[in-house]
């Protein structure tokens, strides 16, 4: 069997042991290229018995390994009853959808975000969060997965991404305890429709009282207007 740069590789290498040197060199060479022979031509030579098993891919961790790692697997798919949350004894509010911000659909200027008009669609898949008391306040982390699609009419090469996440006291009259916008940039890959994860942090409201405490929720939604920058303010005009 002969693969031609082997062949050249063993002319040299034969220069290289022959006649003049030391008769333990020329052994140990050639034992050298004996053995490099045998690996890359494969002709009688087990790699798995010289180098042992051999080496399995690992597969990189996915968006869903990275959550379960930061939550511990406490993540629900959108729809589904979510588990009692919480260290240390502490009440951890479910996570809701916002009705009207399940979706973030972008259309081509002046178009609606339909048919051949659409650029790109996000979409919410599974949430998480956990909660810690510190003092008289509560520590949250929201974790939010989701996915972005292509739209027949163009994405862009990347999508800023707005999520904002209230703490709400739920009843007839929802009272507002504190709202956050986070924001994450997704690259769109060939395939047009990749996932995206966004994990909110450090969100911080007051202990509730036990009265109240099981009306408290958190929503989440996407939140468009919040990319848009605030008009600057003016400064009041002196009076002459």
């Amino acid at each position: 069997m002969d693969f031609g740069g082997i062949t050249i590789m063993r002319n040299r290498w034969m220069q290289t042991i022959g006649v003049g040197r030391p008769r333990h060199l020329r052994v140990a060479f050639a034992f050298a290229f004996a053995f490099a022979g045998a690996v890359l031509s494969g002709c009688g030579t087990d790699v798995k018995k010289i180098f042992g098993e051999e080496p399995k891919d690992e597969p990189l961790p996915t968006i869903g390994d990275r959550f379960v790692q930061l939550f511990g697997g406490k993540t629900v798919a959108v729809g589904e009853a979510a588990p009692a949350a919480g260290a240390n004894g502490v009440d951890c509010p479910p996570v809701n959808i916002r009705a009207g911000a399940s979706t973030y659909q972008v259309a081509l200027p002046g178009k609606q975000p339909i048919g051949s008009d659409l650029r790109f669609q996000a979409t919410i898949t599974r949430t998480a969060r956990d909660c810690m008391r510190n003092g008289d306040q509560i520590i949250a982390r929201i974790g939010i997965e989701g996915r972005l699609i292509a739209g027949p009419a163009g994405a862009p090469p990347a999508v800023e991404i707005p999520i904002r996440v209230a703490v709400v006291q739920g009843g007839v009259r929802e009272k507002p305890i504190v709202t956050k916008v986070f924001r994450t940039t997704v690259p769109i890959t060939e395939g047009g429709s990749v996932p995206f994860s966004l994990v909110g942090e450090g969100i911080e409201y007051p202990v509730p009282s036990e009265a109240v405490a099981d009306a408290y929720i958190f929503y989440i939604g996407f939140d468009p207007q919040a990319l848009t920058p605030e008009a600057p303010v003016k400064p009041a005009r002196k009076k002459k």
